[in-house]
C-alpha cells in the first residue's frame, strides 16, 4: 500500500460499501469504477482529484445511506 497522498495531491483509492449499486451511479461518485462483489458489497476504485473530491465522495456515500466498509490508498504521489 502507498503513503497517504498530501491534502492537495491526487491519488487513487479502493472504498467499500456495504451493497450492490447499480453503474448508474459511477459518475455521480466521482466517475469511480464499481465492482459488484459476491458478498452483496461493493468496492469503488480511482483516481481522486485531491483529499477534497475524496471527502465529497464520502458525503455522497453517507447522503444515500449507504455503510462504509472501507476507506484505502491504492497508489499515491510516490507511486
Amino acid at each position: 500500500m502507498s503513503a497517504a497522498p498530501a491534502h492537495d495531491e491526487p491519488g487513487a483509492y479502493e472504498l467499500r460499501v456495504g451493497r450492490h449499486l447499480d453503474d448508474r451511479w459511477a459518475e455521480w461518485l466521482g466517475g469511480l469504477t464499481l465492482t459488484r462483489e459476491p458478498d452483496g458489497t461493493t468496492t469503488l476504485r480511482g483516481a481522486v482529484a485531491d483529499q477534497a473530491a475524496l471527502h465529497g465522495i464520502l458525503i455522497k456515500i453517507r447522503d444515500l445511506g449507504m455503510i462504509l466498509l472501507s476507506v484505502q490508498v491504492i497508489r499515491g504521489p510516490d507511486s
